[in-house]
This record gives C-alpha cells, structure tokens and sequence, in this order.
C-alpha cells in the first residue's frame, strides 16, 4: 500500500481540486453521450459503429466510453486521479491530431473554417499534466485513502 500511495500523493493545493472537478464535469457529458445516449448522443452502439468507421478497434472505443463516462465521474472524486489524466491525455491527444490539426488553431467561432481547431485540446492537455504531476488536490479520494501526517498529504482543511 506503501508503493500505491506514493504514486497517489497529492498535495493540498484548492487549484487541483478545481481543475479535476471542472475537467471531469466536461467531459462527463461526452462519455454520457457516447455510453447512454444521453444529450443527443449515439449510445454504446452507434459509438462502437461511428468509432469503427474510423479504423478504431472496439477495444479502444470500449476503453473511450469507460473513460469518458465512468472515469470522468472518478476523476471529479479524485480516485486515481493520475491515471484517468493521463487517460484524457492521452484520448485527447489523439482527437487533435487525428480530426483538429488540419483546422487551424482557433474553433470556429464564425463559421469560416471546415472543423474546429485545436485550442481546448490544448487546454486539456495542461490541465491533465497539471494533474498529473500535482494529484487531485484538496478533497481528493486519493488524499484520503493514503492521509499521512506529514504536509503534502490528505485532506487539508481549508
């Protein structure tokens, strides 16, 4: 537990906490989407078809959908916090290069381009290494389950 608990070691920082709950609040709704069909989504099986048509393995979507729906809800509590930011990281990382690069820099705010561009994706991707080499943060599950008493550690107080 000793080993598990270094690598879940976050510090008490009220910024980590901020950025892990708003990351998973967004992109919560895009796994609801793709896993129940919520907000117009196309639910497990028009993803696992859309995803395919693209040349995904349904492994890989299966791993999406977990991803984006149930780790996003983890990543707000701050259970293993590191691993679903390098998750996103990771999904994130792909979806730019594979359907945003080619857009340009901005979104298209004023309908002049083909696609959106790659600035949230960029954004994203801070937040997860902010995540990643910081933990979750004040109140974070992580925190809890590997308190220790020395400062860096637990669940501060505010």
């Amino acid at each position: 537990m000793a080993a598990v608990c270094r690598g879940l070691g976050v510090n008490q920082d009220l910024g980590q906490l901020f950025i892990r709950v708003m990351l998973g609040a967004v992109m919560f709704p895009h796994g609801a989407q793709k896993a129940l069909g919520w907000f117009q989504g196309p639910g497990p099986q028009g993803t696992l078809e859309a995803f395919a048509a693209m040349g995904f393995p349904t492994w890989a979507t299966v791993l999406l959908i977990v991803l984006e729906s149930g780790g996003a809800l983890l990543l707000v509590a701050g259970l293993l916090t590191r691993l679903w930011a390098l998750g996103f990281l990771v999904s994130i990382s792909v979806c730019m290069a594979l359907n945003h690069i080619q857009h340009g820099f901005f979104m298209n705010w004023y309908g002049g381009q083909q696609g959106e561009g790659f600035e949230y994706h960029l954004l994203v991707i801070a937040i997860c290494l902010a995540l990643i080499s910081g933990g979750g943060g004040r109140y974070s599950l992580d925190g809890l389950l590997c308190r220790r008493k020395s400062p860096g550690y637990g669940l501060g107080r505010l």
